[in-house]
This record gives C-alpha cells, sequence and structure tokens, in this order.
C-alpha cells in the first residue's frame, strides 16, 4: 500500500513509537505507554491516539488479541526513511545540484565509517546499473 506524503509527517512521539515497535516486534497500548509515555509524562490516550494514527498511516498494523489491540510495524526503519527522503527529494525536484550538495554536507558530518558505508553502497548500485545497461 502506497503512504500519500502528508501522511509521512511524523510528530516525535509517533518516532518514539515506531522505535520502541521496532526494537520490540509488537505492543499493545498499554506497553507502549509503559516503554514511550509514562516515561515522557504523556497519558495512555496520548499514545493511544499516536498508535491509531499510525495505523491510518500504513506504518502499523494491528490485530486484536482479547480486549485490545497489538500492534506491529508495517515498515523497515529503511523503507520509512527511504520513503520520506523521497518526499522531500521530489518536493524539492529540479534542483539536482543543491540535492547533491545537500547530501554531501549531511554525509560529511558522519563518521569514517558511515562515509565507507556510503561509498561501498554507491559501488555496488554503479555496479548494478553497469550489468543492467542502464548507464
Amino acid at each position: 500500500m502506497e503512504i500519500m506524503r502528508a501522511q509521512l509527517k511524523l510528530g516525535k512521539l509517533e518516532l518514539a513509537l515506531l522505535d520502541f515497535l521496532w526494537t520490540e516486534g509488537s505492543s499493545d497500548v498499554k506497553g507502549a505507554h509503559q516503554a514511550v509515555g509514562r516515561p515522557r509524562g504523556i497519558s495512555l490516550n496520548t499514545v493511544q491516539s499516536a498508535l491509531e494514527r499510525l495505523f491510518r498511516k500504513s506504518l502499523l498494523g494491528r490485530e486484536k488479541v482479547s480486549h485490545a489491540y497489538c500492534y506491529k510495524p508495517c515498515v523497515s526503519r529503511a523503507e520509512l526513511a527511504s520513503r520520506m527522503i523521497g518526499g522531500v527529494m521530489e518536493d524539492l525536484s529540479g534542483d539536482d545540484e543543491a540535492l547533491i550538495a545537500a547530501f554531501v554536507d549531511l554525509a560529511s558530518r558522519t563518521d569514517e565509517k558511515t562515509l565507507e558505508r556510503l561509498e561501498q553502497a554507491l559501488s555496488a548500485r554503479r555496479a548494478a546499473f553497469g550489468e543492467r545497461g542502464d548507464d
């Protein structure tokens, strides 16, 4: 199911809940509140509303267990990041040089190991394009 870009605007609580669920695999509202909401002073109802929003955005699935829903991620962290970055790139399309400059600037703020992984990923992508003849 394709997620509309407008739906990819996520608040800090939504991101924290996704992070928790990516780590835990699944949780009911009470468990998510205990882990994410309570330390932030956020009510159970607010956590429940945030989980419902993530479900409506097709980022979480849910299954009824007894009288409560159990939520689990429908997308991986990498897939969500790709969709969010893709949306920004689409919004700012038309100036590829500016996009590349911004990406290089952000990448340069990381450590050497991350830059090496980026270079390896780019090399692998170039090789894959070469194999398909998409140059």
